[in-house]
């Protein structure tokens, strides 16, 4: 069995457990040294077995990695990915856990439920695969799909538009920040709106959400009028249009949660460590 042909999709598991390329990479290299020393020959359900030893890997670094996002400057967003690096995105329920609305929610789950929920959700896993990979019963995984399902289920499983629909938007919304348009920029948002911005103490950045329409357009209006945008396009991320944006010399990659043709989410990744699954950021300073 050639490793490499599970490679993609042991990567998206492991992004989607983590919300890191960064370190899901590492996590599946780890994988591949303790297949590469396993006798390959007894092991009857090879995708299985893999598919075990990323998930116990990325539980661990799970775990670790919830004391280092508690101290860390400012909120703490998901790395976002161009979609094609992420694996195979041929069900509805692995595009769902791929958006970045959904990896963000995913952060308010204890490492065991965010381990149920996808490997249940995303990879359709039964029940008793999943129990030995947590090490929990059966009962309780059951019990952590259902805690994670509602936990998650704001913001999920509502209309969302299409790709086209959704890349229009980004658009709009660009043009009424750029240009000071306040009204058409209020008319996109709900009034719950919520603004995050990650620079990770590397940029400047909001240290803290930014919450409600009025704060968010005043933001906003505010940021457009004291920086000058450089660069600004669509790009594919997490399996649906972003904005890369250059402001000032610093790139930057902008998500919007869009649900029922308003955005309810507008998330923002400056730190500068968290781009490099993006080639544009080789043509830009990343110092802080």
């Amino acid at each position: 069995m050639d490793f490499e042909t599970y490679r993609p999709m042991l990567l998206g598991l492991a992004y989607r457990l983590l919300g890191s390329m960064w370190d899901a990479e590492d996590v599946v290299q780890e994988a591949w040294l303790r297949w590469s020393g396993t006798d390959q020959a007894k092991v009857e359900e090879p995708r299985a077995f893999l598919v075990t030893i990323v998930s116990r890997l990325a539980l661990d670094q799970l775990r670790s990695a919830r004391v280092k996002r508690e101290a860390y400057t400012g909120p703490w967003l998901p790395e976002p990915v161009p979609t094609a690096q992420v694996g195979p995105l041929d069900t509805a329920e692995l595009r769902d856990t791929l958006s970045y609305a959904t990896l963000h929610l995913m952060e308010r789950l204890s490492p065991p439920e965010r381990a149920v929920f996808v490997l249940r959700e995303a990879f359709d896993l039964p029940y008793e695969e999943i129990a030995e990979i947590v090490g929990a019963s059966l009962a309780n995984c059951r019990q952590m799909h259902h805690r994670a399902s509602v936990r998650l289920a704001e913001g999920r499983d509502r209309f969302r538009p299409s790709a086209e629909d959704h890349s229009k938007l980004l658009l709009r919304f660009l043009d009424a920040a750029q240009g000071g348009d306040l009204t058409a920029l209020t008319s996109m948002l709900s009034d719950d709106v919520v603004a995050w911005n990650d620079g990770g103490g590397k940029v400047r950045a909001a240290l803290n959400p930014i919450m409600g329409r009025d704060k968010v357009v005043a933001f906003v209006a505010a940021l457009t009028r004291r920086y000058s945008f450089e660069d600004a396009r669509v790009v594919d991320a997490n399996g649906a249009p972003a904005l890369w944006i250059v402001i000032e010399g610093r790139p930057q990659v902008a998500t919007l949660d869009v649900r029922d043709g308003l955005v309810h989410g507008i998330y923002a990744v400056l730190n500068p460590d968290k781009l490099r699954p993006f080639p544009e950021t080789d043509h830009f300073p990343q110092t802080a």
